[in-house]
Formats: structure tokens, sequence, C-alpha cells
């Protein structure tokens, strides 16, 4: 992550975690144990969200609703968008300033099309579970768990569109060609998206 001066919670460590953990409410100090806590509340999100019946609308709120839900018993910042600028690799996510309204096109582009996924065939599902991922994870709106909170949304994509929830071990295996996927999504190329949510869509 780049450096920038966060005047939030968000850019906090939990002290004695050796700048290794964000600051958080139960005091964890351990990646092991805070990878943990953040796994187990997952789940259980996973669990409430794909229990819920009615599934007729998608909004950017009920999305960071989403947010705030998993780890708002971790951290003062869950549910809000962040503050701080963000790259990986070399590679920028959005600007900060830019997020709401980027989110606000994410909502027109795709979350408007949700209560019609269960009408398209299988290569429109599958292209716009690639657009819709690749342009989450570009806005990357939260400052920690936008890649599994993107898969959450896409499970619950893949679910109204008749399929099941996916198995991401393919691109747990192949992180390289999924990074580079993702940048090659900035310029609007998402074969390469498409063929790994192609491989894992079942």
């Amino acid at each position: 992550m780049a450096k920038y001066e966060v005047t939030t919670t968000e850019g906090e460590f939990e002290p004695g975690s050796n700048e290794a953990v964000l600051k958080n409410k139960l005091g964890i100090i351990t990646v092991d144990d805070i990878n943990e806590a953040e796994t187990e509340l997952l789940i259980q999100l996973y669990e409430y969200i794909l229990s819920e019946t009615d599934h007729s609308a998608l909004t950017a709120v009920d999305i960071t609703n989403w947010h705030r839900m998993w780890l708002g018993n971790l951290y003062e910042w869950a549910g809000e968008y962040r503050s701080v600028n963000m790259s990986k690799g070399g590679f920028h996510f959005a600007a900060a300033k830019q997020i709401p309204k980027l989110l606000q096109q994410f909502e027109s582009d795709f979350l408007s099309q949700f209560e019609c996924l269960s009408q398209l065939d299988e290569e429109a599902v599958i292209s716009f579970l690639a657009q819709s991922h690749v342009e989450f994870i570009l806005i990357h709106p939260y400052r920690e768990g936008n890649g599994r909170l993107s898969r959450l949304f896409m499970d619950v994509c893949a679910v109204q569109a008749g399929f099941d929830v996916l198995d991401y071990e393919l691109w747990d295996d192949n992180k390289e060609f999924y990074f580079k996927s993702i940048q090659a999504g900035v310029s609007g190329d998402y074969q390469h998206i498409e063929r790994l949510v192609r491989d894992v869509l079942k």
C-alpha cells in the first residue's frame, strides 16, 4: 500500500503488531489471529446473505452494508469508503475521492441489471460477472476486504443467475494470471478475466 497521510483509524496499526495488523476493536496483534477472525465473520456473512430469499434488487448501499456487517466487530471504519489512496505491486486503484462517483456508476452499469440475471444465457452471465468483478476491484472502495467482498458479490450474482457459488481455488492457484487479468480490464480487455470466470462457473 502506498503511504499517505490518513486522519482516520483506517491508517493506524494495532500497537504491538509490528505494523502488520490494522488497528482493531479486539486488540488482535497477530496476522494469523486477525485472518482467522475475518474468515469466521465472512463465513457468517455468507450464510446470512445466501439464505435471504429476496434478491430482487441490489445497490451500492447493500454492498457497503455487507462490509459493515462483516467487519464491523473488528474495525471502526467498516462500512465506510476508504480515505487513503491504495496500490498493489505498483498498480494504483481508484483515487479515494473518486469512490462515491465511481460506485454510483457501478450501480448504474451493473447493479441495476441484478434482477435480470436469471434471464441471461451463460455467456452473458460470464461477461457480467467478469466485467463487474474487474470494475469493483479497480474501484477498491474499502480499506480492507475488497477482494473477498467482490467474491461474495460474484457468488450472489451467480446464484441469482441460476448457478452455484464459485470455486475460486483456480484463481488462488494462478494469482499472477488473475492480477494481470484485472490490469487488462483497465483498458476494457475482459477476455482473460472472462476465461477465469468461465473456468469456475458451474
